[in-house]
């Protein structure tokens, strides 16, 4: 795995701690993958029909 460094606004940190201390991810890191491929599957999905691609909700700051 490599390690990729990347700046985060803090109200979206809060978040993702609060997902980690609730248990939801075991880590920030496991957290932050997980939106990865969430993003890279609906790009994947995107593919199929580019006419039709769902608007982009993984981009809000």
């Amino acid at each position: 795995m490599e390690r990729v460094t990347l700046r985060i606004p803090k109200q979206q940190i809060e978040e993702v701690e609060r997902m980690v201390e609730t248990g939801e991810y075991p880590n920030r890191s496991e957290a932050i993958r997980a939106a990865v491929r969430e993003m890279l599957a609906e790009h994947d999905t995107g593919k199929e029909r580019p006419s039709e691609k769902r608007k982009r909700t993984w981009a809000k700051v």
